[in-house]
């Protein structure tokens, strides 16, 4: 299988009890690891280009990158705009064929939330693609803070828009290199009380793995977001590799020594979130 949206894999996992995670890119040689951790676990992978990836490199090359990747895997692999900032963003990617797209409004007031979201998620319905949005604001570890989601606004968000993923802020954050104290319980339960939606956590690598089992089958929660951990991962290979050998200079050989340590840790998460053995 090639080319899936994300609601292609997140609709089976909100039935069969299980999370899928979306992986962050920084380059070729995380995307690849990502695939080939997809392969061996038989399991669906969300291929991610944020902000920062698309900032070093340009979103045409991200494009064609995850649409290789995504012709040549026996798994459904989803390729994601991950925080797109505008409708035209959002446009782009989907023209140069993302199959998802993530619009992040969580900025803005709700009526304009909502308003732009839902001109978004038509345009990426009618290109046969997904969107997810963010309801509530999800901050960053020592930086912009939370605002938690409102169930009663999550479920209008929802309503009104026809996302479908949505993005909550019960506690998580972005960045954090160590699991935190977990997440809101009380604020999820009563979010999924009132959306059937499936539900995404930005900032997955802040979740305890205990909890990040147990949410992924006992929740309306689909799609963890993995991002920090596993730069922390690339970090250590490299660090490794190169102290291994400090004569050595070939950046292929360099960044290719990452390669396994990246898989291995991506079949963990995809363990973790019970994604093994489902595609």
């Amino acid at each position: 299988m090639t080319r899936a949206t994300l609601a292609e894999v997140l609709q089976p996992a909100l039935l069969r009890g299980y999370a899928v995670p979306g992986f962050v890119c920084l380059g070729w040689e995380d995307a690849r690891a990502y695939v080939r951790a997809a392969e061996a676990e038989r399991a669906p992978v969300i291929l991610q280009a944020g902000p920062g990836a698309r900032a070093h490199m340009p979103l045409p090359v991200w494009a064609a990158m995850f649409r290789h990747l995504a012709e040549g895997a026996s798994v459904p692999v989803v390729s994601h705009l991950d925080h797109g900032a505008s409708l035209e963003d959002c446009r782009r990617a989907l023209d140069l064929g993302f199959s998802s797209v993530m619009f992040d409004g969580s900025r803005l007031p709700l009526a304009e939330n909502i308003a732009a979201t839902a001109a978004v998620v038509a345009l990426a319905h009618a290109a046969g693609a997904s969107c997810e949005g963010e309801i509530g604001f999800v901050g960053y570890a020592g930086g912009a803070v939370s605002h938690g989601t409102d169930p009663d606004e999550a479920a209008r968000f929802a309503r009104e828009t026809g996302v479908d993923a949505m993005a909550v802020s019960v506690g998580n954050l972005h960045l954090q290199s160590s699991p935190g104290a977990g997440l809101d319980r009380d604020r999820l339960r009563a979010i999924e009380a009132l959306t059937p939606v499936p539900l995404v956590i930005h900032g997955g690598s802040g979740v305890p793995v205990a909890e990040r089992r147990a949410l992924a089958t006992t929740s309306r929660i689909c799609k963890f977001n993995i991002g920090t951990e596993l730069r922390q991962t690339f970090g250590r290979a490299l660090r490794a590799t190169l102290l291994q050998d400090p004569d050595r200079f070939d950046r292929l050989e360099i960044l290719g020594a990452t390669e396994a340590p990246l898989a291995a840790a991506a079949a963990e998460v995809l363990r973790q979130t019970g994604a093994s053995g489902r595609a």
